[in-house]
């Protein structure tokens, strides 16, 4: 069995350094964490599971990766995960995700946590297999970008959701729209611009590709650039937009008032996620409802059924929506205000 004492060796540090590193303490250059690392993997040394081997409970403890802790859809749903985790008596470390520090991840968790929840991103496959080595369940709740086969999802379908947004300005007489996503590829929210250009296929609406601003998910960006295409077009090329989520399409709504387009009589404006914000603007601003704390409570009740199988490949869920439609998309021809998708099962 590979010892502390191996990796320090190995690596060309003391076993107080090696301590360090897995402890994550910030006492250590980044040139010496990275050796010390490398020489873990090298080695194969799992501190975790020997110490699991002296334990005889769990830590009790579940990770959680945010994007943005300002956000109030990530928001909502972490009320619903606490929740759901109290009743458990479980707690939870919350980690703001940073693509370029993923690798410190490993030690951050290690021997911290029996599981990982994330909020849509897409972890390089080595970090899903360190983690399955540990015997570390993964749940994202959103889907990501790109989706590993260990990583389970909680989530609505996005694809359908797309469709009945489409649906909807169809029945608006809309037949050209565009779209406002994330700048990020490896970004949970470039999935939904994923569904939403097969959902633009499967009903025959007309996006062109110089339809697509791109913002970072937040209300100011997409201010900035929503009033830049006002600036610099006479008229849009489309009569109505969907946005990825409810900050941005506030944002567009936003730029629009301040421009002079009048929202819907020139643009309709659709978001996702329905934040409180999104039905306190005026006009109120149409959108997906997610259900963010029973999104926050499936996941919860995923991962302890994970960790009671003591299995690293825990169940996902989909779970329904609906459309709340408000006056930022106009008034509605035929009866489809409030429609709820429900999937085909619901996998807890």
């Amino acid at each position: 069995m590979v010892t502390r004492n191996d990796v320090a060796k190995h690596a060309g540090v003391s076993v107080a350094v090696v301590s360090y590193v897995i402890n994550n303490k910030n006492n250590v250059k980044e040139s010496t964490r990275r050796r010390v690392l490398q020489s873990i993997k090298e080695l194969g040394y799992n501190p975790n599971l020997a110490a699991r081997s002296l334990k005889t409970k769990r830590t009790n403890q579940f990770g959680v990766l945010f994007n943005n802790l300002g956000n109030p859809f990530e928001t909502g749903i972490s009320l619903g995960l606490e929740a759901k985790a109290r009743e458990y008596g479980q707690s939870l470390i919350f980690q703001t995700f940073v693509r370029e520090e993923e690798e410190k991840l490993k030690t951050i968790f290690m021997g911290r946590t029996d599981g990982l929840i994330l909020l849509g991103q897409s972890f390089q496959p080595e970090t899903v297999e360190y983690f399955d080595r540990l015997g570390i369940p993964i749940i994202s709740i959103t889907s990501p970008v790109e989706a590993h086969p260990s990583v389970k999802i909680v989530d609505i379908d996005w694809h359908q959701a797309m469709l009945d947004i489409l649906k909807h300005l169809q029945q608006n007489g809309h037949r050209k729209v565009g779209f406002i996503g994330s700048r990020m590829r490896d970004h949970h929210l470039h999935y939904r611009y994923q569904q939403f250009l097969r959902a633009v296929k499967d009903t025959g609406m007309e996006f062109q590709e110089d339809w697509l601003l791109l913002a970072d998910g937040r209300l100011e960006t997409a201010y900035m650039e929503m009033s830049g295409k006002l600036d610099s077009s006479s008229r849009l090329p489309f009569s109505a937009i969907v946005c990825a989520n409810d900050l941005m399409a506030i944002g567009v709504l936003s730029a629009c008032k301040d421009k002079g387009t009048n929202v819907p009589e020139e643009l309709s404006i659709i978001g996702c996620e329905n934040i409180l914000m999104a039905s306190h603007t005026t006009p109120a601003v149409t959108t997906i409802h997610y259900p963010r704390r029973l999104i926050g409570f499936t996941a919860i009740e995923c991962m302890m059924k994970a960790v009671d199988k003591e299995s690293t490949k825990p169940e996902g869920a989909t779970l329904a929506y609906h459309l709340e439609v408000r006056d930022s998309s106009g008034r509605r021809q035929g009866d489809f205000s409030g429609l709820v998708r429900k999937p085909p099962f619901l996998n807890l």
